[in-house]
């Protein structure tokens, strides 16, 4: 499942900036354009808006027990716990808890305007874009302190995040001011990773003094979706099976693509390779196995009858040579009628003599002799090792020969 980002703009919808990925790791396009000519969100696209960290604040509520993601009371829990740490209203506030977060814990909310949310949803889904996830531009994060310089030299934005930052993190003005507000560091201290835009990479090292790794927007907008963090809750949230599947498709696409399941890949790979080759190594022994039972019957017919010099079939090679031995030497056979009699009388014994007795090779008819089913069905126990087979016909109890077990 390939990728379309959409970076929302503070402002209200006009044109987006956006980028595409085929396999989540790397950037196909970019550019930016009106909601209707964005690429298109067809079957196989997930479509993932990533909201820009000035629109974002960040809270750190504790939850109270019974009350997780799943609860229907979550939003008014959360109105609640936030209504005296927000400056606006509550109701025109849009809250979305943390990947991970449990009852009686505690854990990250962003907040951003409802409002402004709702119009970049309400124009990108009448573009035929609706978007699957809304993921932020720089969420909190526990780790070392990172630093991300955006914007234009004019309107430069520095970007924080980090267990250093108050409120986890933060997007303020690259300016004098900004960096006098900065917490004092160690001079042994390693510096913040800085990444920067190139418009405002030169601006970032000379004012930060450090050197600066270059970041595309595209580079920006693909890193962030890999985030764990999904905004789009409460009203946002989109169900159903379109958004399963997308989400499905988008963990197919980083199991075969991202560098964390490599490791994992490999030992799929390996894995089915080993059975591959214990596959290969059954079937080469049974092969074996087949090939001396085969070379054992052509041995012991060769053996037995030297008079055979080759060896086509040797079960009916075998067969054949023994009803001519026993044909040359006036032996009985299983399908003669001496045999057949003698084994239905053993095996099924009758109260009343059958008034004609017909028979053919390996088959005999007893007309006007009966069998009960309870007597047929033991007697057929007693004569299949033999090589026969009794059944009731009409009024008559035939006995054939079959294949001995």
């Amino acid at each position: 499942m390939s990728l379309l980002l959409i970076a929302l703009p503070p402002g209200a919808p006009a044109g987006y900036d956006f980028a595409t990925s085929d396999d989540g790791q790397g950037v196909a396009a970019h550019g930016s354009a009106a909601p209707a000519l964005l690429p298109p969100a067809g079957r196989g696209v997930e479509v993932v808006a990533v909201a820009p960290a000035s629109q974002l604040s960040w809270q750190r509520v504790t939850l109270p027990r019974g009350v997780g993601p799943a609860s229907p009371r979550l939003r008014t829990v959360l109105d609640g716990l936030l209504e005296e740490q927000v400056l606006d209203d509550v109701e025109g506030l849009h809250f979305a808890l943390a990947p991970g977060a449990q009852a009686g814990a505690s854990a990250w909310v962003a907040v951003c305007d409802r409002a402004w949310l709702a119009d970049h949803m309400a124009a990108l889904e009448a573009a035929g874009r609706p978007v699957s996830r809304i993921v932020p531009e720089l969420p909190p994060q526990d780790g070392p302190l990172q630093w991300l310089v955006t914007g234009t030299p004019e309107r430069a934005l520095l970007l924080m995040s980090g267990a250093e930052v108050p409120g986890g993190a933060q997007a303020l003005p690259l300016d004098v001011g900004t960096l006098a507000l900065l917490p004092p560091r160690p001079d042994d201290a390693p510096l913040p990773e800085l990444r920067a835009e190139p418009a405002v990479a030169a601006l970032a090292e000379q004012t930060l003094q450090q050197p600066v790794a270059i970041e595309s927007p595209a580079q920006r907008l693909l890193r962030a979706s890999r985030s764990g963090w999904d905004l789009a809750q409460f009203q946002f949230a989109r169900t159903g099976r379109a958004r399963a599947a997308k989400r499905a498709g988008a963990l197919w696409r980083d199991f075969l693509h991202a560098p964390l399941w490599r490791p994992a890949r490999w030992g799929l790979a390996l894995l089915v390779l080993a059975n591959l080759i214990g596959l290969n190594v059954l079937a080469w022994r049974t092969q074996d196995d087949l090939a001396a039972r085969r070379a054992a019957n052509q041995a012991l017919l060769t053996q037995t009858f030297p008079a055979v010099k080759v060896v086509v079939d040797a079960p009916a090679q075998m067969a054949r040579e023994v009803a001519q031995l026993r044909q040359a030497t006036g032996a009985a056979s299983p399908r003669d009628l001496e045999p057949m009699l003698q084994a239905f009388a053993q095996s099924a014994p009758v109260s009343t003599a059958p008034t004609a007795i017909e028979f053919a090779a390996g088959e005999l008819r007893l007309k006007g002799v009966t069998v009960a089913a309870a007597a047929l069905t033991d007697a057929n126990q007693r004569l299949r090792p033999q090589g026969y087979a009794l059944s009731a016909e009409g009024d008559s109890t035939v006995l054939r020969q079959v294949a001995a077990p």
